[in-house]
């Protein structure tokens, strides 16, 4: 069994911090450490390291956020429907389109309880050091210009959607009050619904994500597959995906620039992340890892 030799506590044989401390464990030539309560083979120290913020406590607040609960809940409520739907009680009558409707809700939650708590487990080996070639925490200004730039980003891609969709349709909506002869005031009020419903979407959501990373934790977490990025996680270790670039640049600030492709029901896509970094965190290496343990 393997100790923490700063504070003492159990440690997972490839653990590279500790949970506890958050004190880096480094390499020994022995294969183990055991833990005694005498003081002739592990000294407390008197004034243990202090470190700006408790990696337990961080520890908490990243596994903390999970979203399985809530699946099981929406669960457990659609559930107790398609019960009482099938028991045909006369106090409560369940229509036969809403025990439908409730049994497939339950059936798509398992499948996305699936994969959130799929998800959640692969964030797990990262956090407890198991699966981490790279750790570091943002300090406040860069925080502020990762949030800043990806709020400039997302405001641009959704600006061009919002023009794309809403000129599709005025072309439509266009083509129908040309035609029809009644209801052309109620089409008209449609489109302006519509446009004023993406339009509060496109410029409402990336105020929303600048908000949420500039409260986020600031921690970066980097696996072999996994990202952990100021509270946000990325996988690309499911069928038919994987790491397809990964490079330092210095523009929009300096860091790592990771694209890594994933493929769904509309076929394959790419998602960029622009991750920042601190000087004293080695990337040469760190990417020369990542090529090597992503070769298929």
């Amino acid at each position: 069994m393997k100790y923490c030799q700063n504070c003492g506590s159990e440690l997972k044989s490839n653990a590279k911090f500790c949970t506890n401390c958050g004190n880096k464990i480094q390499k020994t030539t022995q294969d183990s450490v055991q833990k005694k309560k005498s003081t002739e083979n592990f000294i407390k120290p008197k004034e243990p390291k202090k470190v700006t913020k408790d990696f337990s406590e961080i520890n908490r607040e990243i596994s903390g956020k999970s979203n399985t609960k809530i699946i099981k809940y929406i669960i457990g409520f659609f559930l107790l429907i398609v019960i009482l739907a099938f028991m045909d009680l006369d106090m409560l009558p369940i229509h036969p389109a809403l025990a439908f409707i409730s049994f497939f809700i339950v059936l798509a939650s398992l499948v996305i309880g699936y994969m959130f708590k799929s998800r959640e487990e692969k964030k797990l080996t990262l956090i407890t050091g198991e699966n981490l070639l790279a750790e570091w925490t943002l300090t406040s200004e860069q925080k502020e210009n990762y949030a800043t730039y990806l709020f400039e980003h997302e405001k641009n891609k959704n600006r061009f959607i919002l023009y794309s969709i809403s000129a599709i349709a005025i072309v439509v909506f266009g083509i129908f009050i040309l035609v029809i002869d009644e209801g052309k005031l109620f089409m008209f009020l449609v489109l302006i619904g519509l446009i004023l419903l993406l339009t509060s979407f496109a410029y409402g959501m990336p105020f929303y994500y600048k908000k949420s990373n500039l409260k986020g934790d600031g921690k970066i977490l980097i696996g072999a597959k996994f990202a952990y990025i100021n509270g946000y996680f990325h996988n690309w270790d499911f069928i038919l995906s994987g790491l397809k670039k990964v490079k330092i640049v210095n523009e929009p600030f300096y860091g790592l620039n990771l694209i890594y492709y994933y493929t769904d029901r509309t076929l394959r896509h790419s998602e960029e992340l622009f991750i920042p970094a601190t000087t004293d965190i080695d990337l040469n290496k760190l990417i020369d890892s990542l090529k090597e343990l992503n070769v298929k």
